[in-house]
């Protein structure tokens, strides 16, 4: 009787673990509701969470919408679209507003190297803030506060790589990080300044969207905007190929989603891809498998 209720136990163990990775992959819930916070002065945040299927385990996606700093809402089509379906998957999940500090203004060549770097520090600013909002009601909210993903688009692909992967450079040594520790990262069309802080410490899955021939934002190492040499503005960025190289040497998982045709407008077409996305994050975050996935895609989908 024993052995056949020590076996009924670890049966029902394996299936709720299956069950649990299952929940993050397929849709689990049809109804979606999203609720409005100000998180920090008069900057807002919506958060979205299914009405079914609610688990204080979900991981916590934070979702930076794109825009030069200069444009861009957290609550335009694709980014709604894009949280709506990721909730239905059973994650929590939270679209955020930030400063728009280049708000009519330049962030092309004629704007100092010095000044795009205190403008992706800037929202690195305001990304920790809504992080440490969201997670002081993570009891409330249900989701697990060790497993919170950045997903930006564009400058907030920028912006979210700037948050995980440039702690302990002197370009960022202003900002209060304090222990806060990301579980994974996603970026559409985005670039570091550089590659020398990712290091086995703060190495997390990662996913990268992005085109061979992006003109603004390189897929493997280039200047911003391609810049010329002399210009105010000149400042070199290490891409989707560049960072996922470096994630390989340290033994990262990361999925890298290449189109060799295509552009910037990666930023957007990503937000199609919501199964690979949610595909990678349930087996490495919550499943803790290692993989390394390099994919062909296209702009045609």
């Amino acid at each position: 009787m024993k052995t056949n209720t020590l076996v009924l136990l670890v049966a029902l163990f394996l299936l709720s673990l299956q069950i649990e990775a299952q929940q993050y992959k397929d849709y689990v819930s049809d109804e979606v509701t999203s609720e409005t916070f100000t998180y920090s002065d008069t900057l807002n945040l919506d958060f979205y969470s299914s009405e079914e299927n609610i688990s204080s385990k979900r991981p916590l996606l934070i979702l930076v919408h794109g825009g030069g700093f200069s444009s861009g809402k957290r609550d335009n089509p694709l980014e709604k679209k894009f949280c709506i379906d990721m909730a239905r998957r059973g994650y929590a999940v939270a679209s955020m507003s930030y400063n728009l500090t280049r708000k009519g203004k330049s962030f092309g060549c004629d704007y100092s190297s010095a000044g795009k770097m205190e403008t992706f520090n800037s929202v690195t600013k305001d990304i920790l803030n809504a992080t440490s909002f969201l997670t002081d009601k993570a009891s409330t909210l249900n989701f697990n506060a060790n497993k919170i993903i950045l997903v930006g688009s564009s400058a907030g692909a920028e912006a979210v790589l700037n948050t995980v992967y440039m702690q302990g450079s002197p370009k960022t040594k202003d900002i209060p990080f304090g222990a806060v520790k990301y579980a994974g990262v996603v970026s559409f069309a985005g670039a570091l300044v550089s590659t020398d802080y990712i290091t086995e410490k703060n190495v997390i899955p990662s996913i990268f969207f992005h085109g061979k021939k992006d003109n603004l934002v390189p897929y493997y190492i280039a200047p911003h905007h391609y810049c010329k040499p002399t210009s105010p503005g000149f400042i070199t960025l290490f891409g989707a190929k560049a960072i996922t190289d470096k994630l390989n040497k340290l033994g990262g998982s990361y999925l890298l989603a290449t189109d060799p045709e295509g552009n910037h407008d990666w930023a957007n077409l990503a937000y199609n891809y919501t199964d690979e996305i949610a595909g990678f994050i349930s087996e490495t975050i919550v499943n803790k498998k290692h993989i390394v996935s390099n994919i062909q895609v296209s702009s045609k989908k």
